[in-house]
């Protein structure tokens, strides 16, 4: 599963790259302001930093609106996923980027028919918004089940990229389902590694290693 980082802060996804753990980024609106950046200076820093798919989002509401700031958006860089919202509007975008060769990920999925009708447009990437779906009481993890075997059934080449990701139990359940993607925060990352289990051992053996007075340098 690809590692996706969901931030544009540029210090966090340098860090996390440097060690392997990411395979691309995704940007929103509100991650834009939260940098306090210039939406095409950051969005650039970050496409010259990361190889992988660089997902923009586009902020217009119709069609027409949406293919054009998704073509000024692919002028940053040639690793740039347009993001639309998943409209009938969206999918009228998705369908006329998509043929222009450019990579589409559709947000705000919340069914598998929508999904279904992202696939359908050409989308690149389709994203289910797990942690909204949860905050409703509706289990995000049964829709990225149902998307994997809508999209398995007929071979479909768009990515599920697990989106709203909340825990690194999100993370796990993304993995063992089959999601191609899964895009969290730097500290969802991080939280991967943490272990009560691990933290107990090692406090064990460096107890053990103090009573035996020595130093490995």
């Amino acid at each position: 599963m690809k590692f996706f980082v969901d931030t544009a802060d540029i210090d966090a996804i340098r860090e996390l790259h440097e060690l392997g753990m990411v395979d691309g980024v995704t940007t929103n609106p509100s991650l834009i302001m939260k940098s306090g950046r210039d939406i095409k200076e950051v969005t650039k820093e970050i496409c010259e930093l990361i190889p992988g798919p660089v997902s923009a989002e586009t902020v217009a509401l119709d069609a027409e609106g949406m293919i054009a700031e998704g073509r000024e958006l692919a002028k940053i860089g040639d690793n740039i996923a347009i993001k639309v919202p998943l409209t009938w509007a969206g999918l009228q975008a998705c369908k006329v980027l998509t043929g222009e060769g450019r990579m589409v990920n559709v947000t705000l999925c919340f069914s598998a028919n929508q999904a279904l009708l992202a696939a359908k447009a050409g989308a690149t990437f389709i994203s289910p918004f797990v942690g909204r779906l949860d905050d409703i009481n509706i289990d995000g993890m049964d829709l990225i089940a149902e998307i994997r075997q809508v999209y398995d059934n007929y071979d479909f080449s768009t990515e599920i990229l697990t989106a709203s990701i909340r825990s690194a139990n999100h993370m796990k359940e993304a993995a063992l389902i089959g999601a191609d993607v899964a895009t969290a925060p730097p500290n969802v990352i991080k939280a991967m590694a943490n272990h009560v289990l691990t933290d107990k051992g090692l406090d064990a053996f460096m107890a053990d290693w103090a009573k035996t007075g020595q130093s490995i340098i």
